[in-house]
C-alpha cells in the first residue's frame, strides 16, 4: 500500500504542513510531524473532510455575499489585521565533518536546482546562492565551515536561519560532527541532518542514526524530533527531498520579512578586490538595499556602487533572502558585519568614524570580566557555561565526568562544546557567540598563539591546568566562594532582667548573667516565657557606672539593647554571636 507523507498532503490540499498537522491532532492523530506518512485509507479519509469543509464554507461565503446581516457587513468594513511582513527564502548554511560530502552536496543543488541559469552561471566571488523547488527559492550560504559559521554570531549577527548537518553514512558521527553540532546548538537554530553516501557499499545509517541519537539528537523515524533525510550528493540521489525539509521546516519558522522596513543585511564574506577595491557579501534578512544608498558596516562607510547577484549581473536593488556582492565600501569589513543604511555620506562617515575611536580606545570587543565576576554571573544564572578540551578521550570523560559530579548549590554545568586537542580559535569564537559568558577550561592541553589572541580581543577567559583534581578544585572553590556565606549561632550565656532604669536615650534592663557572658555589642534574643519578643544587638553594657565589654555569670549588669525599649522585668536574654560556616 502506498503511503504519502503529511507535508505532501498539505501539499495537495494547498495548506501550510503545520495547519494540517493541528487538524490531525484535532481528528484523534496527534504527536505526528511533517515527516510522517499516513496510508491510502487515512489520506483519502483526509481528503473527503478537508472537500467537505471547503464546500460547507464556500456555501456560507455565498449566502453572506447575497443577504449579509448589519453585523456581518460591519465585520466585512472591518480592515484585516496586518502582517508582520511576507515570507522569504530561508537562509541555509550547510556544516559538517571534513570530506563527508558538503561540497560535494552544494555541487549537487547548483547542478539540480539553480534557481537562475542565465549564461555564465554563478560568480567565483559570490559565497552564496540560491536553488528553486515548486517555485519557492533557498539561499545557501557557502561558507567554510562552522568557523566562518560561528564569527557571524560572535558579532551578534544570525544571517544563518537553518543550518544542514551533512554526515557520512560510512563514517558517521566524527570530532568535527560533534563541533559543529555543538555551534549549530549554539546559534539556536533548526538543524536538518543530511546523511550522506548512501550508494557506498559500506553505508550503515541506522549507525549514524545511533550516533546522533547518543548525543541527544533522536530522529524523527526512532520517534524523537530531529529531521534526518538520506542522500547520495555524489549521484544526485534525493536532494528534492533534502530541500523539500528545508522548505517544510523554513514554512515552521513562519520566515518572514518587510522589503520597505528597516535594512537587516550581514556580511558573509569580503575581499579585497584589485579591480573594484573592497567588495562584500551580503544576506538581506530585512528590507532592502539599493544602489547608491549611503552605508555603514562597523567601521567603514560608503556608497553602493554596485550590486552584484549570484549569475554575475548588476541589480538595482537586493530584496529579502536574496544575497549580493555590494562594492563601494571605504574598506574591508569582517564577516558578521550588519550593513546599516543612513541618510547620506556624512552622516555615515561621522557613524563609522565614531565607531572606529570607540574600538581604538578598549582595543577589544567588548569588556573581559574576570574569572571571579564570570563565577559570579553563574551562580545568579543557576548555570555555569564551558568549553572543555582534553588531551585524549579518557582525560576528556574523566574531566566531564567530575564536573558534572559537582554539587554546588544546585549550579547546572552546560558543556558548549567538550573536545580533544589545544583550545582553538574555533572555541574561542564559539565561546565569544553565545547569550551570556562562558569559560574555556583546558585539560592536560594548550592554547595555542592565535586562539591566545583571539581569546584576548574577545573578553574570553582560558584556564589550563594539567591535574584534573587542581581543575575541579578551583571550579568547586570558585563557585563557592560566590555563594552567600552561612552562619550558625554560637551562644556565649544568659540573663536575667531584675530591674529597669530609663534614662534619656532609652531604657537600660538591670540584669544577673545566670550562665556564660554577656557581651557588648553581641546578638540577644528577648524571651518572654517560651516566646520571642524581639532579636537585636546590645547597644551597651555596664558594670555599676563603667562601660565594659562583657561581664561573666554571677555579676549583675545593666544592658541596653539597640532600637527596643519594650524589656520587661522576668524576660530572660540569650546572648550569642553569628559565626560563619565554610561551605
Amino acid at each position: 500500500m502506498t503511503r504519502k507523507r503529511i507535508y505532501e498532503i498539505a501539499r495537495d490540499l494547498n495548506i501550510a504542513s503545520k495547519d494540517l498537522i493541528e487538524k490531525l491532532a484535532e481528528m484523534g492523530m496527534p504527536g505526528l510531524k511533517a515527516a510522517n506518512s499516513l496510508d491510502e485509507e487515512e489520506y483519502a479519509l483526509i481528503l473527503n473532510l478537508y472537500e467537505e469543509e471547503t464546500a460547507v464554507r464556500s456555501a456560507q461565503e455565498e449566502k453572506t455575499e447575497a443577504a449579509p446581516s448589519k453585523k456581518q457587513a460591519v465585520a466585512v468594513e472591518k480592515p484585516e489585521k496586518a502582517k508582520t511582513g511576507r515570507p522569504r527564502a530561508p537562509v541555509v548554511s550547510v556544516l559538517g565533518h571534513i570530506d563527508h560530502g558538503k561540497t560535494t552536496l552544494l555541487d549537487a543543488i547548483r547542478h539540480s536546482r539553480l534557481a537562475a541559469r542565465e549564461a555564465g552561471g554563478i560568480t567565483q566571488g559570490v559565497a552564496a546562492y540560491q536553488a528553486d523547488l515548486h517555485g519557492k527559492k533557498i539561499t545557501f550560504i557557502d561558507t567554510p565551515g562552522h568557523k566562518a559559521f560561528t564569527g557571524m554570531r560572535a558579532r551578534g549577527a544570525r544571517a544563518t536561519d537553518i543550518a544542514v548537518l551533512v554526515v557520512a553514512a560510512d563514517d558517521g558521527v566524527m570530532a568535527q560532527t560533534v563541533e559543529a553540532i555543538d555551534h549549530i546548538r549554539a546559534a539556536e537554530i533548526p538543524m536538518i541532518v543530511a546523511i550522506n553516501k548512501i550508494d557506498k557499499p559500506n553505508a550503515n545509517i541506522d549507525k549514524v542514526m545511533n550516533d546522533l541519537t547518543k548525543l541527544g539528537l533522536t530522529p524523527e523515524a526512532w520517534g524523537g524530533q530531529t529531521i534526518t533525510v538520506s542522500i547520495s550528493a555524489l549521484k544526485e540521489e534525493n536532494i528534492d527531498d533534502l530541500l523539500e525539509m528545508i522548505l517544510l521546516v523554513a514554512e515552521v519558522e513562519d520566515l518572514r520579512a518587510d522589503p520597505k522596513g528597516d535594512l537587516e543585511a550581514i556580511i558573509i564574506e569580503s575581499h579585497l578586490s584589485k579591480g573594484q577595491g573592497p567588495v562584500a557579501t551580503a544576506v538581506i534578512k530585512n528590507g532592502t538595499l539599493r544602489a547608491k544608498d549611503e552605508i555603514v558596516a562597523g567601521t567603514t562607510f560608503g556608497r553602493v556602487k554596485a550590486l552584484v547577484d549570484e549569475t554575475g549581473k548588476r541589480v538595482r536593488e537586493a530584496l529579502p533572502g536574496t544575497a549580493v556582492e555590494v562594492v563601494g565600501l571605504q574598506d574591508v569589513p569582517p564577516v558578521g558585519t550588519l550593513i546599516e543604511i543612513r541618510k547620506d555620506l556624512k552622516e555615515a562617515k561621522q557613524v563609522a568614524a565614531a565607531r572606529q575611536a570607540e574600538e581604538e580606545g578598549p582595543r577589544r570587543a567588548r569588556p573581559k570580566l574576570s574569572v571571579e565576576d564570570l563565577f559570579r554571573e553563574a551562580m545568579e544564572e543557576q548555570k555555569l557555561r564551558l568549553i572543555l578540551k582534553a588531551a585524549s578521550t579518557g582525560a576528556l570523560e574523566a574531566a566531564q565526568r567530575e564536573i558534572e559530579g559537582l554539587d554546588v548549590e544546585d549550579i547546572k554545568v552546560e558543556f558548549l562544546h567538550a573536545g580533544v586537542g589545544d583550545v582553538s580559535e574555533s572555541d574561542i569564537l564559539l565561546a565569544a557567540s553565545v547569550n551570556g559568558d562562558c569559560l574555556v577550561v583546558g585539560f592536560g592541553v594548550k592554547a595555542d598563539g592565535k586562539a591566545t589572541r583571539l581569546a584576548e580581543q574577545q573578553g574570553v577567559n582560558i584556564l589550563i591546568y594539567e591535574i584534573i583534581y587542581d581543575l575541579i578544585d578551583e571550579i568547586e572553590r570558585s563557585l563557592k566562594q560566590m555563594l552567600a556565606p552561612e552562619y550558625e549561632e554560637a551562644r556565649l550565656g544568659e540573663a536575667e532582667v531584675r530591674d529597669l532604669f530609663k534614662i534619656p536615650d532609652g531604657v537600660v534592663a538591670g540584669c544577673y548573667v545566670t550562665d556564660g557572658k554577656a557581651v557588648r555589642h553581641a546578638n540577644v534574643r528577648v524571651l518572654r516565657g517560651d516566646d520571642e519578643v524581639f532579636s537585636g544587638e546590645i547597644a551597651s553594657l555596664h558594670r555599676f557606672a563603667n562601660d565594659v565589654r562583657e561581664v561573666q555569670s554571677g555579676r549583675e549588669c545593666g544592658i541596653r539593647i539597640k532600637d527596643f525599649d519594650g524589656v520587661e522585668v522576668g524576660d530572660r536574654l540569650v546572648i550569642f554571636t553569628l559565626e560563619e560556616v565554610a561551605r
